[in-house]
C-alpha cells in the first residue's frame, strides 16, 4: 500500500511548479532547521521562553530517539532505493523510519499547540506541508510519515505534561 500511496502521488500530483515547492518545503524540515530558530526566537520573548525551552527539549527527544534508537533498530531503506526514479533532491541517507522531518515538524507544531493554540495552528500546517513533501519526494513511505507524526506528538506531549508536573508550564492542556 506504501508504494501505491507514492506512485499514486508520482502519477496524478506531481507538476513542475509543485516539484519546486516542496524542494523548498522540505529544506524547511532540514535538521529541524525552521523549527529550531522559531524556539530559539521564542526565547527572546517574556511571554513565549516557557514554549521555546519546551519546544527544544522535545525536539531534542524526538531527535534522540527517531534518529539514533529507532532508525538504526528497523533498518528501514528508503522508498527510492526500490524503484527507478529521479530524485528531486540529494538522496538522504540513513534508514526511512520514521520520517525524521516529519518527527521534528510535529514535535514542534504539538508543542507551539499546548503552549498556545494561535502559534500552533499554522505551525500544524506547515508540519503538515513538511511531511507531505517527503512522500511527494519519494524519500519517505507513508508509514515513515505516520510514524513520524506520532513520535514527534508523543515526544511533545510527554515533555509538556513533564514540565507542567515540575511547575515549568503556566498553561493546562
Amino acid at each position: 500500500m506504501d508504494f501505491q500511496i507514492l506512485d499514486f502521488i508520482q502519477t496524478h500530483i506531481r507538476t513542475p511548479f509543485l516539484d519546486d515547492f516542496f524542494s523548498r518545503i522540505t529544506h524547511l524540515g532540514d535538521a529541524g532547521t525552521i523549527w529550531i530558530l522559531i524556539a530559539v526566537i521564542l526565547l527572546f520573548t517574556k511571554k513565549y521562553r516557557k514554549a521555546g525551552v519546551g519546544m527544544l527539549i522535545a525536539m531534542l527527544v524526538t531527535y534522540i530517539l527517531g534518529d539514533h534508537i529507532i532508525k538504526p533498530l528497523v533498518g528501514r531503506a528508503r522508498p527510492f532505493t526500490y524503484r527507478d526514479i529521479k530524485l528531486l533532491i540529494p538522496p538522504p541517507g540513513q534508514y526511512s523510519f520514521p520520517s525524521g522531518h516529519t518527527a521534528s515538524s510535529f514535535c514542534a507544531a504539538v508543542s507551539l499547540f499546548l503552549y498556545d493554540k494561535k502559534l500552533g495552528i499554522p505551525a500544524f500546517v506547515l508540519a503538515a506541508l513538511i511531511a507531505f513533501s517527503r512522500l511527494y519526494l519519494y524519500v519517505h513511505y507513508p508509514t515513515d510519515v505516520l510514524g513520524g507524526i506520532l513520535l514527534g506528538t508523543v515526544c511533545a506531549v510527554t515533555v509538556f505534561l513533564l514540565l507542567r508536573r515540575n511547575g515549568h508550564v503556566d498553561r493546562t492542556v
